[in-house]
């Protein structure tokens, strides 16, 4: 008779529906692997049309799970925990990755076209989605081990995603920076997860967070070593410093279309998995992660904007350097909520700002990096002196990445980024962090510089011969996404901000 319950115990059921997003991409990833098998060499453009549709298929399966949270892979006990988790925090950050991811994809789509002989496009559609797969699993998992596995799976693609171009040795180099940098941190934080199982007796992070409370004095220190060592690994997933110093090479050596996506999706991933091992498994050591958090935000966003301020106009592939110098900037501001989640009395609200502004970020800085793919076509260097007179010879997209370029600083009419950026100083002061909220707005001056400086260049005479960019179909598609969305947010950003109001738990 004791058989039957335990047997019981040990059956979990699936719910197809809550984990069709992820396992959609992941099928998708499987069967452009295969086709491209098959498929003679004239034909292989079909395989980044079949992963568009796929990721747009994976974005649109999230539509059913709107009407109220599901878990899934579920153990009934004393308590019940879950591994996977659809509520409305994962349902946001899997629609920016997928979404990302979706752009991404079309920018490839020209990217290879142009770049045929180097990159493999199966080999390449197969990377891409199955990161993409991975990084939407990781906002619903509820379980160290599902979070690590699903950072595993977004990351592991994504090095080989930036080493991909046959006979080109820097992006070979900026691959096994990356790499190397990456699996540093991973083993870091596999350590600190297995210090919190030792101290906890287990994996589950609500469980994790009711028994770290009342954790045996002796195993305190362990405790404690354990919830610092998995912050470090997730720190360096959102390039803050001083775990950053892979990005600038790691994006100029990466082809476009992967820069991009490492700074949107990459970033989305880093810290929809800080927010899950701060917020929900280890809300009892606030003390010690919310003062550390702070710290890094402050010397983040200082840090990369002063490493954006000092890019050369002139110098090869400035323009890129500057972008990823400023995401590292931008990723002390989505630090700076989860810091203050650490000292406030509602810590909901204030992550609520961080995914607000990551909303903010993803959708202007895509566009940013999908104009920056349209000038490169014909500007191989991409130097920031390249966008002289873009207005000249392309007025939309000198227009689009102007308003991109403002909505990053903050300023008129992007009003998206200003008020993203209000609600980001509100949580610093809401939380008592008064300081950070000074070194914020100190940083926000010094954004203003190269931003503004960048924006004006596009509307100043041409030097030399001028030639109108030729917009491809799918480039044309990624710059009206990215344009629609950052003009219908600063015309409605309630539409983001009602997240910083509501919080997403």
């Amino acid at each position: 008779m004791s058989a039957q319950p335990l047997a019981e115990s040990l059956v979990q059921s699936v719910d197809w529906l809550a984990v069709a997003p992820p396992t959609i991409a992941a099928a998708v990833g499987l069967v452009v692997l295969v086709a491209d098998l098959f498929l003679p060499e004239a034909r292989k453009a079909v395989l980044g049309w079949i992963s568009v549709a796929g990721l747009a298929a994976a974005a649109l399966m999230l539509l059913p799970l709107l009407d109220g949270d599901r878990s899934t892979f579920c153990v009934n006990g004393a308590t019940r925990a879950c591994s996977y988790t659809a509520d409305h925090f994962t349902l946001v950050i899997q629609y920016l990755v997928l979404g990302g991811a979706l752009l991404a994809a079309l920018l490839s789509v020209t990217n290879l076209k142009d770049d045929e002989r180097r990159v493999p496009p199966g080999e390449f559609w197969f990377l891409l989605l199955s990161s993409a797969a991975g990084a939407a699993l990781l906002p619903a998992s509820r379980d160290l081990a599902t979070l690590i596995v699903a950072l595993e799976v977004a990351s592991l693609p994504a090095f080989a995603l930036v080493g991909i171009r046959h006979g080109d040795k820097r992006s070979s180099e900026a691959a096994l920076k990356f790499f190397l940098s990456s699996v540093t941190a991973t083993a870091v934080s596999l350590m600190g997860i297995s210090f919190v199982y030792a101290s906890t007796g287990t994996l589950y992070l609500t469980q994790v967070a009711q028994r770290l409370a009342h954790v045996d004095s002796q195993l305190h220190t362990l405790a404690q070593t354990g919830v610092v060592l998995t912050l470090i690994g997730f720190a360096f997933k959102t390039a803050a410093v001083p775990f950053h110093f892979w990005v600038p090479d790691t994006y100029v050596g990466a082809p476009l279309p992967v820069a991009a996506y490492l700074s949107v999706v990459g970033k989305a991933v880093g810290f929809s998995g800080l927010i899950l091992v701060t917020v929900v498994a280890f809300p009892s050591y606030a003390d010690v992660w919310g003062p550390a958090l702070a710290a890094l935000a402050a010397l983040t966003m200082t840090v990369g904007n002063v490493g954006a301020l000092r890019q050369e106009a002139t110098r090869a592939y400035s323009a890129v350097r500057l972008l990823a110098w400023s995401s590292v900037g931008q990723a002390g501001y989505l630090l700076v909520p989860i810091a203050a989640a650490g000292y406030a009395k509602d810590p909901q609200k204030a992550i609520g700002s961080t995914v607000a502004y990551a909303l903010m970020y993803a959708a202007v800085n895509l566009g940013a990096f999908t104009v920056a793919a349209l000038v490169g076509r014909n500007r191989t260097l991409n130097r920031i002196s390249d966008y002289r007179g873009l207005y000249t010879t392309n007025p939309l997209a000198a227009l689009l990445l102007a308003f991109f370029l403002l909505c990053l600083a903050g300023l008129p009419p992007g009003i998206i980024g200003l008020f993203a950026k209000v609600t980001v100083f509100s949580a610093a002061v809401d939380a008592g962090l008064g300081w950070l909220a000074v070194v914020m707005a100190v940083n926000v001056v010094i954004a203003l510089f190269y931003y503004l400086q960048w924006t004006a260049l596009l509307f100043r005479a041409p030097e030399g011969e001028t030639a109108r960019h030729r917009v491809p179909a799918p480039l044309t598609a990624a710059l009206a996404l990215t344009g629609v969305l950052g003009v219908a947010l600063s015309g409605a950003p309630q539409l983001v901000l009602r997240f910083a109001a509501t919080g997403l738990f």
